[in-house]
């Protein structure tokens, strides 16, 4: 047994010393341009075949190189925050931070086994191949001077390389595990070669090579290991990459970067070439002409925004900006603009889909980079200096009409009403069947948030929590029999954006059988009227969902009414007024409020049988107030008997006061 125990230990041991090893890697001077100038001396000494002498004058080179600017690092004022400080110790004894979702971060052993995987979540596994703890490493190392990180980090950038070979696959291949498709018995590689992965670890190895550079543990041979192996992963995009979508966006901006940042590899120019070629194509594929991005999720929206804006600076400090037309820029900034409309006086935007919830440092961050960009443009202005200089918007309420996107807005302080409707084309992997869902902000509390995301992809475990929150059901809008909508494909009746009862009419084909048309008044910029038809043939139980935040809410189900009774001066009455009985029903409430973290709140359906062909009819008036003690008394009913193509005509009653609500159609 002892044997076995010493034989073990050598292996392991020789593990070490091999990941430790580095070979002077002469492929790698076949990789550049040694005509490029400043490589003299690198290309005199290859001539001669002195392969060491090569090495050491090349990672001179590099060491006193001017004339390339890097946008997202400044050596000269490198600061490290408390967190990354953090996640640079812990990398040191191999306790990785992969993922906030996941914390503690997990110990991934002595004898790093880059294949653990603890739970069965896909993001988990792909992101530990992001190698997320590098760039803190770097930080840590450059400010402390301690070469322990930098000797730690070649340690493991070698491991890597040893344990992560990268095999021959089928593009169609990694494309499945990018659906989230993946047995929990799958390859490495679909992991660790995965395009996203690939082209994130080309971002970043641009910084943590300036970082590292100068380090003792950074040798000649060494320097010849990471061209060849990030020249590797450039190849292996170059002809891997994703199909469509914010996946293609990411890679083709990083294969800029690595284009940009190693202008003496041979293939530098038709890396730049390629990403830069992409981004001005999917520019104008993937963003429709209100400024939406195809994908139909806040979170990727703003995404995007910053690829094609990291795109651009890289490009422009480095001499590139006449490779980007006029019209890319305008498209940036349009895109801005729809991201700007949909957020609410906190920077934070909607839950929609997959997004998650903003932070406002960073969203602030975001705009004063934009402004950078666009330093003539007021509203960016305006958000950058939080609203000390420049002016919002000449307009309150705003439509995105391709993209289905409308906010009613009565201003641009906390103390605003800002409703954000959902109601747009079908949407890719990311958007969720949540058409005709809303969200509403009133005096600095969002008083009906969206279920968000919680988790990816992953096993069945994984899958059951993301398909949970993935339902039309959790979402502040009508369904059939609780399921999930067959069609997402809203169309615009009407958008009147301005007077005392603007109005959005918009219809979806939802079910085989079923055409759900939600009508919204914004009246007198203070409360909303709520109209949701459902007509067709189809039978069964007819929905009306509505979601409320966390904290105390009263349910009360003779009267169809929800108040709620949070502390401070931001609460909501809502209650609904169906043609035919309905009942109230309690559902299960949660909403996601980062990755793999919830919070359970009221939710509740109104219920209408339909066992006929005549539609189900249902008035919903929410009535947002500073002071619980003026909630009002609410009365509606319906003035045209039955559905009407041409539109709707309702009155409603708040205190007595009755007010005529009408939407006509064309």
């Amino acid at each position: 047994m002892k044997t076995i125990r010493y034989i073990f230990s050598i292996c392991l041991l020789m593990l070490a010393v091999v990941a430790d090893a580095q070979q002077l890697r002469q492929e790698a001077f076949e990789l550049i341009n040694l005509d490029y100038p400043g490589l003299e001396k690198v290309k005199a000494a290859c001539s001669r075949q002195k392969w060491e002498a090569a090495a050491q004058e090349l990672l001179n080179y590099y060491r006193s190189r001017t004339g390339i600017t890097h946008p997202d690092i400044d050596l000269k004022n490198l600061t490290i925050s408390r967190e990354e400080q953090k996640w640079a110790d812990d990398a040191l004894e191999h306790t990785f931070f992969v993922h906030k979702g996941y914390q503690p971060s997990y110990n991934y052993g002595k004898d790093i086994n880059w294949e653990y995987w603890p739970v069965k979540d896909n993001e988990l596994r792909w992101q530990l191949h992001r190698h997320k703890w590098f760039t803190p490493m770097g930080k840590a190392y450059r400010i402390s001077g301690d070469e322990k990180y930098a000797k730690e980090w070649v340690h493991q950038y070698m491991d890597w390389v040893q344990k992560n070979p990268l095999v021959n696959m089928k593009q169609e291949e990694f494309e499945l595990v990018s659906a989230g498709e993946v047995k929990e018995d799958a390859d490495n590689v679909y992991f660790a070669w995965r395009q996203l992965e690939v082209s994130n670890r080309l971002q970043d190895q641009t910084c943590q090579f300036l970082l590292f550079c100068s380090a003792s543990a950074f040798t000649p041979e060494f320097l010849t290991e990471f061209i060849v192996n990030y020249h590797r992963h450039g190849a292996h995009l170059l002809k891997n990459y994703s199909a469509e979508g914010n996946h293609l966006l990411f890679e083709a901006q990083r294969m800029v970067y690595a284009g940009v940042f190693f202008p003496e590899l041979k293939d530098a120019a038709i890396w730049r070439e390629s990403g830069i070629n992409i981004l001005n194509r999917e520019i104008k594929k993937q963003v429709y002409n209100d400024g939406g991005q195809y994908e139909l999720d806040p979170h990727y929206h703003l995404a995007a925004i910053n690829i094609f804006c990291k795109a651009l600076r890289m490009a422009d400090c480095n001499g590139f900006r006449n490779e980007f037309p006029s019209e890319y820029l305008d498209t940036v900034k349009n895109m801005i603009a729809f991201y700007a409309n949909i957020c609410f006086p906190d920077y934070t935007n909607p839950c929609f889909s997959d997004a998650k919830l903003g932070d406002y440092q960073a969203e602030l961050a975001n705009y004063r980079d934009w402004l950078a960009l666009f330093p003539d443009c007021d509203w960016i202005r305006y958000y950058a200096t939080e609203g000390r200089e420049g002016a919002p918007f000449p307009y309150l309420s705003h439509g995105a009409l391709t993209s289905g996107f409308f906010t009613f807005r009565n201003g641009w302080k906390q103390d605003a009403t800002v409703m954000v409707v959902k109601a747009g084309p079908k949407g890719e992997w990311h958007c969720q069947p949540d058409n005709g869902t809303f969200e509403l902000w009133f005096n600095g509390r969002n008083l009906f948030p969206d279920s968000g995301a919680y988790v990816y992809a992953g096993s069945a475990e994984v899958m059951k929590l993301r398909n949970w929150f993935r339902q039309t059901r959790v979402h502040n809008t009508l369904t059939l029999d609780g399921r999930n909508l067959e069609t997402t494909q809203s169309v615009t009746g009407l958008w009147q954006p301005e007077g005392k009862e603007q109005i959005l009419v918009t219809e979806n084909p939802g079910y085989k059988g079923l055409k759900h048309r939600r009508t919204v008044f914004f009246v007198d910029q203070a409360y909303f009227v709520i109209v949701d038809e459902a007509t067709g043939n189809a039978r069964g139980t007819v929905n009306l969902n509505y979601h409320f935040r966390e904290g105390a809410v009263n349910v009360d189900a003779e009267k169809n009414m929800v108040t709620t009774a949070y502390e401070g001066p931001s609460n909501v009455k809502l209650q609904c007024f169906p043609e035919k009985s309905a009942s109230l029903r309690a559902e299960e409430g949660w909403r996601s409020t980062a990755y793999r973290q919830r919070v359970a709140r009221t939710s509740v359906a109104f219920d209408t049988n339909k066992d006929d062909a005549e539609a189900v009819r249902y008035i919903t008036v929410i009535y947002p107030v500073k002071d619980v003690a003026a909630y009002p008394v609410l009365e509606a009913k319906f003035l045209n008997k039955g559905y009407d193509e041409k539109g709707v005509e309702v009155e409603v009653s708040v205190n007595g006061t009755v007010r005529r609500l009408a939407s006509r159609l064309n």
